[in-house]
């Protein structure tokens, strides 16, 4: 027996009640985003970019530039979302006179979309760090495992890779050390793009691969391991952080990495040591050996920056996170391919089965659940 159409409005009733959990939470981001400063903020810089002196002083200009961006960005994205919402309340108040399957389906899209943007202005709120909203220089190392770790490391640099292109960020690779086998000893990349730090620091650690090792004749389960760690590129350290030439040991080596048959046949790649700290930076991607020490002393001058503001600070961890052994017992994350698939974070118990679309680049899920997790050791 066939039943009664539902009564038009219904298949709305739902998302009435949809409608009215988005308005809060568009409420509450309005206040932790502080869109009233946000309004007379914008207001103010807008005025200052209008003056037509302003590029008399080029890093005051690129300060008011790209202030103006981010704060233009987060009061555009709450503007979009009350749009979008009295656009969906339209659409509620029409279905509910007159029955249509297409307006129907036009108000859930609108509804996921209007949810899908609140969660990323809810992740942003996260973001209350002097640092989380620049570029991330993030190094990647093998660690306990032999060339199954080098292979590893690689892995995880394509997989970040992978993460980058799918959040719409620039990616420069500046140096990969390539293992003695196979894979690569370390990786040096350069995150570009809004809170690039930010995101990066919720991967900082150490990253445990079980699998069968592709490297052992027999085929027996092989452990590696692998850390990653974060440093915010600080575009102005070099005029903050004072480096003593004498303190520095420059090397210039052949470079293995890209850039086509020039940078194999000179000594263009440039590793830079900083005496006093033992800092170790390399560049090896740009053409020549000049713009590969510009790039170093530009990496090098950002860990400075972010290892004086930890000194200030007295929080070791703030920036550069605790320095453990990359073997047993440090691991942050498990990813698990044999003898069944898994990958687990063991900060925040987030796990998974689909270990293929994690190791492509799927790994928001991780991330968001541990910024999570910060905010609420420390609320």
């Amino acid at each position: 027996m066939s039943q009664a159409a539902p009564a038009p409005g219904d298949e709305t009733r739902d998302v009435a009640a949809d409608l009215a959990v988005l308005a809060r939470r568009l409420d509450e981001a309005r206040q932790y985003l502080g869109y009233e400063r946000l309004l007379a903020r914008r207001d103010e810089l807008q005025a200052e970019a209008s003056r037509p002196d302003l590029w008399d002083d080029p890093e005051r200009a690129r300060a008011v530039t790209s202030e103006l961006g981010r704060v233009s960005d987060d009061a555009g994205v709450v503007e979009r979302v009350a749009s979008s919402l009295d656009d969906a309340r339209v659409l509620q108040e029409l279905l509910a006179e007159e029955r249509d399957p297409a307006l129907a389906a036009e108000l859930v899209a609108s509804v996921g979309s209007i949810e899908r943007t609140l969660d990323e202005l809810e992740l942003r709120s996260l973001f209350t760090g002097e640092y989380d909203d620049s570029d991330a220089i993030v190094e990647l190392h093998a660690g306990a495992g032999g060339t199954d770790a080098q292979d590893w490391c690689e892995i995880l640099l394509r997989m970040y890779l992978r993460w980058a292109e799918r959040r719409g960020f620039d990616v420069e690779v500046d140096e990969a050390t390539a293992g003695q086998e196979a894979g690569l000893m370390s990786a040096t990349f350069i995150v570009k793009g809004r809170f690039a730090y930010g995101l990066m620091t919720a991967e900082r650690g150490v990253h445990r691969l079980v699998r069968i090792s592709p490297f052992d004749a027999q085929h027996r389960r092989q452990t590696s391991f692998a850390s990653l760690d974060v440093t915010p590129l600080v575009e102005d350290a070099g005029g903050d952080v004072d480096v003593d030439d004498k303190d520095l040991r420059i090397d210039t080596y052949r470079s293995s990495g890209a850039g086509g048959q020039h940078v194999n046949k000179t000594d263009s790649a440039v590793r830079i040591t900083h005496l006093p700290t033992g800092i170790v930076v390399a560049c090896q991607n740009e053409r020549s050996q000049h713009q590969n020490k510009a790039r170093a002393m530009q990496i090098l001058a950002s860990k400075l920056a972010a290892r004086r503001e930890e000194e200030r600070r007295a929080e070791l961890e703030s920036l550069s996170g605790p320095k453990v052994d990359v073997a047993w017992g440090n691991q942050t994350r498990n990813y698990v391919l044999a003898p069944y698939q898994l990958v687990k974070d063991l900060r925040t118990d987030v796990e998974t089965g689909n270990v293929d679309a994690v190791l492509d680049g799927d790994i928001d899920r991780f991330i968001e659940a541990e910024l999570r997790r910060r905010r609420g050791e420390s609320a």
